[in-house]
């Protein structure tokens, strides 16, 4: 009577509860877990898409960097965990994280082999790619690095037309990876440590590389690139299927109608009725044949005259046009222009930079006794060869390049 349970009571409320019971609601929540980690056939087919005209994209600016044909196959993608990577990829690595930081709300993780990155960066470096010897130092991370960085901001740009909404990345961080020692998972991404989105694509640089890279998405992200395509599709649907207005139709007089009545005092006389009066006659004057007054149409004012003439144009002549570019070329004459004599160029790697001492020679791709040349502004212009005036050196033109 005191509120409080006895302890038969107690006995009886935990007989009537069945002992499995927290079992069967764990298992019931770790399966609508799986349900939620795993991702449909047409959303793998979504994001492979997705991944395809990006990387597409991405390859067209490696080959602005690295002066090479860059081709990269259709993406294969799979549900894959750590132990999948560690088993089917070289060692060691490179690990590039990107993440988006607007727009999308996610990261991604780009494997490359050590091998590949070596050859992207020495081909960055202006060598012929054959320089793959030694450690993976800096140099290559920090190059690779911003070889991906103007990669995948390419890749975001086409992200945002195709998703319809602005996508920006953060600046990706390289690092050398060995997946022989322990790692700590948490520090790279904490979404290695369950199921991931693994995206395998297959990229060739001339007959350099032959080689296969990887992308690891969350598979929440994937979910969310998913959504964002499905919605831009549908935004794009309902503007295809949105019927088309015809233009409504201009509105026409109302066409006047014959009466008997009086005609109305407020309405607009007839001009010719106003210019001849009608007078009154008497009875025995008026025809016999008498009929009633119709009353007259509404007549619409004609009109005022508009005098339209043709547009005349002045006929420009020979002379008339040279004036007018003297004239142009005249306003630009005090404009200051760099004037540079090159004596040659070459290509040296930041290595051999580094190597310069006081005495060292650089050779230039002219032969002696070649002419030099003369740029403008960079652009080539002449040709010629140096001369020495009272101790200062000259050029005397030779050639002029058109």
């Amino acid at each position: 009577m005191d509120g409080m349970l006895s302890q038969e009571e107690i006995n009886a409320l935990l007989n009537g509860v069945p002992e499995d019971a927290g079992t069967d609601t764990d298992v019931s929540a770790n399966a609508a877990s799986d349900d939620v980690d795993m991702l449909t056939d047409v959303e793998k087919d979504a994001v492979g898409e997705i991944s395809n005209i990006s990387m597409g994209t991405a390859a067209t600016t490696l080959y602005s960097l690295v002066n090479r044909k860059v081709t990269i196959s259709t993406p294969i993608v799979s549900v894959a965990t750590w132990e999948n990577v560690v088993e089917s990829y070289d060692r060691p690595c490179v690990f590039i994280q990107i993440s988006y930081t607007v727009g999308l709300d996610g990261k991604n993780i780009l494997i490359l082999k050590e091998r590949d990155v070596k050859v992207i960066t020495d081909l960055m470096m202006g060598g012929d790619g054959s320089n793959t010897d030694g450690v993976l130092d800096e140099i290559h991370l920090s190059a690779i690095g911003e070889a991906m960085n103007q990669m995948m901001g390419s890749s975001a740009t086409s992200l945002s037309s195709m998703l319809n909404k602005k996508i920006d990345i953060s600046t990706p961080q390289a690092s050398l990876v060995d997946l022989n020692e322990t790692i700590d998972k948490d520090d790279i991404a904490p979404f290695l440590n369950g199921d991931f989105i693994k995206i395998t694509f297959k990229m060739e640089i001339g007959d350099l590389v032959d080689s296969e890279i990887m992308q690891l998405y969350p598979v929440s992200f994937a979910r969310e690139l998913y959504d964002s395509f499905a919605k831009s599709m549908a935004g794009d649907a309902e503007e295809e299927a949105a019927p088309v207005q015809a233009p409504e139709p201009a509105p026409t007089a109302p066409e006047p109608q014959m009466t008997a009545s009086v005609p109305d005092q407020q309405m607009m006389p007839d001009p010719m009725m106003q210019q001849q009066p009608m007078m009154q006659q008497p009875m025995q004057q008026q025809p016999m044949m008498q009929q009633p007054m119709m009353q007259q149409p509404y007549m619409v004012p004609p009109m005022q005259n508009i005098n339209v003439q043709p547009a005349q144009f002045q006929t420009f002549t020979s002379d008339m046009q040279l004036a007018k570019e003297k004239e142009n070329i005249d306003l630009i004459m005090d404009v200051p222009l760099d004037v540079t004599v090159e004596l040659g160029r070459t290509h040296k790697s930041i290595q051999d930079i580094l190597d310069f001492t006081p005495g060292t020679i650089i050779e230039l791709n002219k032969i002696a006794g070649e002419p030099i040349d003369v740029l403008v502004n960079g652009k080539l212009v002449a040709k010629g060869e140096v001369v020495v005036i009272e101790e200062s050196f000259g050029v005397r033109v030779t050639e002029i390049i058109h």
